[in-house]
């Protein structure tokens, strides 16, 4: 997960400046804390795209090896149909 530092009394500070009654400075600087705590939560990650990344070409592999097994069987099948047409003309 990612972090990122909010200083709630710095932001706090700016809005009472600025002339924001300080209760009210004090109520949006927890809200604006607690929303962006919420949001980081789902943030994806580099990590994460790497582990994804490394689990999609893993299954690509998988899928690779077994259309080859696949098109071996079909290629199989097919030279015993055509060795058969041979032998019956």
């Amino acid at each position: 997960m990612a972090t990122i530092t909010f200083d709630t009394l710095k932001f706090s500070n700016r809005l009472k400046a600025a002339g924001v009654a300080p209760a009210q400075a004090e109520a949006e600087a927890e809200a604006l804390a607690e929303v962006l705590e919420v949001n980081l939560e789902e943030l994806v990650t580099k990590d994460d795209l790497h582990h994804e990344l490394e689990l999609l070409r893993r299954e690509m592999r998988e899928i690779e090896q077994r259309m080859v097994i696949k098109l071996g069987g079909l290629m199989v099948v097919a030279v015993g149909a055509v060795a058969t047409l041979v032998k019956l003309l």
